[in-house]
């Protein structure tokens, strides 16, 4: 709380924009009555891409401390979401930029950090006649297909460490 305001910080492991539009969606619907819904993300084992997003609060004071803070931690593949409902004071751009900050820092020290090995997604698609030589190679490789369809074409969907992207690449 700030001045009569309360600021309520959620961080949530996502990966895709997707995902961080159904979290914001979520609790949009859920702090229905609240004035503000701030974030920022990155995502990808570089950071890229990323967004702050101060959702009517004045330019560059609540996403942008947000992602300074996911910055500061060297954090990605992450999500923070601080709802604010007004108490009535204004608190200035000091006084929001401090808030969203500290926020964000107390959501970040409560919740668990997730090490995550770098890696990127291919989706695989085969006919039923390779099925056993594709399936060969991720038994070889360790690697678990995330996704599977079985129609009329067979597709996998794939996260292969950066450091074996290249042996995957040649061998399927």
């Amino acid at each position: 709380k700030d001045n009569g305001s309360k600021f309520l910080a959620f961080a949530f492991p996502v990966e895709t924009e997707a995902q961080i539009k159904e979290h914001v969606a979520a609790l949009k619907k859920e702090y229905f009555d609240a004035r503000h819904h701030c974030y920022a993300y990155r995502l990808g084992h570089t950071g890229e891409p990323w967004r702050a997003n101060d959702d009517g609060e004045p330019s560059s004071s609540a996403g942008r401390p947000i992602l300074g803070q996911l910055l500061s931690r060297e954090l990605s593949d992450i999500l923070v979401v601080v709802v604010r409902y007004f108490g009535g004071i204004k608190l200035g751009i000091p006084g929001l930029i401090r808030a969203y900050k500290e926020s964000t820092t107390d959501a970040l020290n409560n919740a668990q950090i997730i090490e995550k090995i770098a890696g990127t997604h291919y989706r695989i698609v085969f006919p039923y006649e390779a099925m056993n030589s594709v399936m060969k190679v991720l038994k070889d490789m360790g690697l678990e297909p995330s996704q599977q369809d079985f129609n009329l074409e067979c597709s996998l969907l794939i996260r292969v460490r950066l450091r074996d992207e290249e042996t995957f690449l040649e061998r399927i």
